[in-house]
């Protein structure tokens, strides 16, 4: 279908708010359909992100919810990128920071890998690893610092909740993010010995690719993020997302020529990376240069 040819991403977020906030109001699918004056499985396909959105009905919704005027903005916003086919979300634009889209994916999803270049990603930060990360922003002040950190450390309680099941996570760090202090050498010890804690869960792997692999896909990829989702009670499960951020802006690649070429980078540095045990042992040797340097 012609309007199924937008990103998912915008859709699906929109989709989750708007369910979120008709529960909140209490208000069944064919009361709001009622109130509305259009069909049930309108209400529900929009609710479902399975086509674009038109801002009347997104209005019209939150009317009906008593939405707040800010989280009305960020979801008519939301509704006019749901037509776009593929989908930029660059910060400080119409959808406001706090209305964290990338969070709720990752919440949502079965398995994520990640692959990291120049640092710890933040679903494995220690604390102290984290405020060092935003120490050198001077323009962030001290109450944003702490709430970004916060939000980071919130973010990792998927890894230990019971259900729905914890994500499977399959992590490739290179050797430099490792080697770059963060903060002082005793927030990197606390970093090292936080990443081998991590990796001993049933569902966490951590892999270290050493420098002295060479130039590889990844150098050339840069840092990303593959999520997939599970079928729950879908026929299909979601399209599966690829995420790569810059310093203006985040880019979600859901088309799946786009996720399969992301498939071909992992399957390249899988085979150049170290395996667990190996990581373990050289994240262990790096502890004991840092320590003793």
């Amino acid at each position: 279908m012609a309007e199924d040819m937008g990103s998912t991403v915008p859709r699906r977020r929109l989709g989750k708010a708007l369910r979120d906030l008709r529960t909140e109001a209490g208000i069944t699918l064919d009361a709001a359909a009622e109130a509305l004056e259009c069909s049930r499985q309108k209400v529900w396909r929009i609710e479902s992100g399975l086509g674009s959105a038109r801002g009347v009905d997104v209005r019209a919704m939150c009317e009906l919810y008593a939405a707040a005027p800010d989280m009305t903005r960020a979801l008519l916003a939301l509704a006019a990128e749901t037509k776009a086919k593929g989908w930029w979300h660059a910060y400080g634009d119409a959808i406001p920071d706090w209305f964290e889209l990338y969070v709720g994916l990752e919440s949502a999803a079965s398995r994520l890998r990640f692959y990291n270049e120049a640092m710890v990603p933040g679903l494995l930060q220690h604390r102290d690893y984290a405020l060092g990360v935003y120490q050198h922003r001077t323009e962030v002040s001290d109450e944003d610092r702490e709430r970004f950190v916060q939000v980071r450390l919130q973010r990792q309680a998927l890894l230990k909740r019971r259900l729905p099941p914890p994500p499977k996570l399959d992590v490739i760090l290179s050797e430099a993010a490792l080697l770059r202090t963060v903060g002082d050498a005793a927030t990197m010890v606390n970093q090292l010995r936080h990443l081998l804690a991590l990796a001993d869960m049933a569902t966490v792997s951590i892999r270290i690719l050493p420098l002295a692999a060479g130039l590889h896909r990844g150098s050339e990829a840069g840092s990303f993020v593959m999520l997939e989702f599970p079928l729950g009670n879908r026929a299909t499960p979601e399209p599966s997302v690829v995420y790569s951020e810059s310093w203006t802006g985040a880019l979600y690649l859901d088309r799946p020529e786009e996720f399969n070429a992301y498939e071909k980078v992992w399957t390249s540095l899988e085979l150049l990376a170290l395996d667990e045990g190996q990581s373990r042992h050289f994240i262990n040797k790096i502890i004991g240069e840092v320590h003793h340097g």
